[in-house]
């Protein structure tokens, strides 16, 4: 009975006392990946402020500064990322009694490892950087909606005119009513002047909000602009025309700053996707290469001595 109960306990396997994951290598590996990747950073930044220009016609344009940015991130990823994977393959401790595909696979998983823990690094190092450069386009998107309503409702609210100058709305109340002669602006008549104004932005407060203005409000408004500039109905009226122009044209170059900072956002989120997945396996496959050049060198050592 002894005999036979010694034989089964010798057939059944034993679980290994050691765990299949060696954090010692994957922290290795993670904290040179992202140090890594901090420094290619830093030189892509610098290589990117060297090829823009603040003057017109020097210096990159937007589509090679922007294909510039997409090739870099892919080729932080895959340098940082091959380098901690690579690191965490070469600094674990070989595995005894384990099948080849155990072992490719646990070199895999430390790789990969490696890479999240260094990713989590990188992204508590610049989490807001990145976060203000992705949501800025959906936050231009939103204010491009919402700013012209509110601009207005700023100049409505404010009574005086050193409140409503730093106003990007005030500018076009003030190109509206300004007198075709400058001495009026010494005359008497303010309260007049800011009823005028005020009216002026509750008019285009309504017009924002159904995006464009009514027959009859134009007409009032060149009355109003008649009355407080002493202008002909028929200039009164051409400036009106002008203003609301203006005001269409900086809408549309508004719009489309928003749609561009929008379409960029999202180029920047789905490269960085990209890059990403790319950093994922260059990681997992560098560990499998450094995990197995550790094994056959030490392989080839024992077999020397």
């Amino acid at each position: 009975m002894q005999s036979t109960v010694s034989a089964v306990e010798l057939a059944t396997p034993t679980e290994s006392s050691s765990p299949a994951v060696s954090w010692g290598p994957i922290i290795a590996g993670a904290f040179a990946a992202a140090t890594l990747t901090f420094v290619l950073m830093l030189l892509g930044s610098g290589l990117g402020l060297s090829m823009v220009s603040p003057w017109s016609g020097s210096g990159a344009s937007v589509t090679t500064f922007a294909v510039s940015t997409a090739v870099w991130l892919i080729v932080v990823q895959w340098l940082s990322s091959g380098f901690g994977g690579y690191l965490t393959g070469r600094l674990r401790t070989r595995w005894v009694g384990i099948h080849t595909d155990e072992t490719y696979f646990r070199d895999t998983a430390h790789g990969f490892l490696a890479w999240a823990l260094a990713t989590l690094l990188m992204v508590g190092v610049l989490g807001s950087a990145l976060t203000s450069v992705i949501g800025g386009g959906v936050q231009a998107a939103s204010t491009v909606v919402s700013g012209a309503a509110q601009g207005a409702s700023t100049v409505a609210a404010s009574s005086g005119a050193g409140e409503q100058a730093g106003d990007a709305t005030s500018y076009f109340i003030d190109s509206l009513f300004r007198p075709a002669d400058a001495s009026r602006l010494s005359a008497p008549g303010a309260e007049g002047d800011a009823a005028a104004t005020a009216q002026a932005s509750r008019i285009l407060i309504a017009s924002a909000a159904e995006g464009q203005v009514s027959d009859e409000d134009k007409a009032y408004l060149a009355q109003l602009v008649a009355s407080r500039t002493g202008l002909s109905a028929a200039d009164a009226t051409a400036r009106v025309d002008a203003m609301l122009a203006r005001v269409a044209d900086a809408k549309v170059k508004a719009q489309q700053a928003a749609d561009t900072a929008r379409k960029a956002g999202a180029t920047f989120s789905l490269i960085g996707a990209l890059s990403l997945v790319i950093g994922a396996f260059i990681a997992s496959a560098a560990a499998v290469l450094g995990g197995r050049q550790r094994d056959d060198d030490e392989a080839l050592f024992l077999s020397r001595r």
